[in-house]
């Protein structure tokens, strides 16, 4: 009896930590979708209600790593069970992180608005577009525990680098063509990599997913299609 009872604790514990680690994800994925639209729409009121309500997700991930430590502690989970308190702190962790590029978007967004319009927002919005759809696949494929699911989203991440090379090459051209949008141009190409980033972290979710089904770190190199540093833009 005393061992279904602990179990029973256990149980409702990881569910109320799912829970609190699916509303970080909803809000970063909310936060991260908003600071595109701020972007383009160029809402500097917008983009400063994204950067204040960054604190939300940090105190959720707070809350997240009491409620995982104390588990660790009073329940001391083994094999599968410790495989998903450890996954969910890492899990915590990165969607985190993830909110912080969405701040450091919306951060550029109120400096862009006091330059020109310009650049290529809307090859940035395209780009923000797959990321947000690789963000809903992984966190369905926690909750899930669907390994399958992350895969995909794994995969996903070499078009997310093809469209930054693509996109830092427009950005360079722009510069050389106009030197009047440098300054708004070098806050985009900012804005390129922090999405970049926030793909990458999502793979991240994605190999941790594979490790709390599977019970194994992905096997393989991580496909990658980023060229940006290897960019050479010539002047006729």
């Amino acid at each position: 009896m005393p061992t279904n009872h602990i179990v029973k604790a256990f149980d409702e514990d990881l569910r109320t930590l799912d829970n609190v680690i699916a509303e970080m994800g909803g809000l970063a994925e909310a936060q991260f979708a908003d600071s595109i639209q701020a972007l383009v729409r160029r809402d500097r009121e917008f983009a400063e209600r994204v950067v204040i309500n960054d604190k939300r997700i940090d105190d959720l991930e707070a809350k997240a790593d009491a409620l995982a430590i104390s588990m660790l502690a009073l329940r001391q989970p083994v094999a599968d069970d410790l495989r998903a308190v450890i996954t969910a702190l890492r899990v915590a962790s990165v969607i985190e992180r993830i909110g912080d590029y969405a701040k450091n978007i919306a951060k550029r967004t109120v400096a862009l608005t006091q330059t020109p319009p310009g650049g290529p927002t809307r090859t940035i919005a395209r780009m923000g577009n797959v990321v947000q759809s690789m963000i809903k696949t992984v966190l369905d494929a926690y909750l899930k525990r669907d390994a399958d699911m992350a895969k995909d989203v794994m995969l996903r991440d070499e078009e997310v680098d093809a469209l930054h090379t693509s996109l830092f090459r427009e950005l360079l051209t722009y510069m050389m063509e106009d030197p009047r949008s440098i300054s708004a141009c070098a806050h985009l190409l900012f804005v390129a990599k922090n999405i970049e980033r926030i793909g990458d972290h999502t793979t991240n979710i994605a190999e941790h997913v594979h490790f709390l089904v599977r019970g194994e770190i992905p096997v393989g190199a991580r496909p990658k299609g980023d060229d940006s540093s290897y960019t050479v833009v010539g002047v006729e």
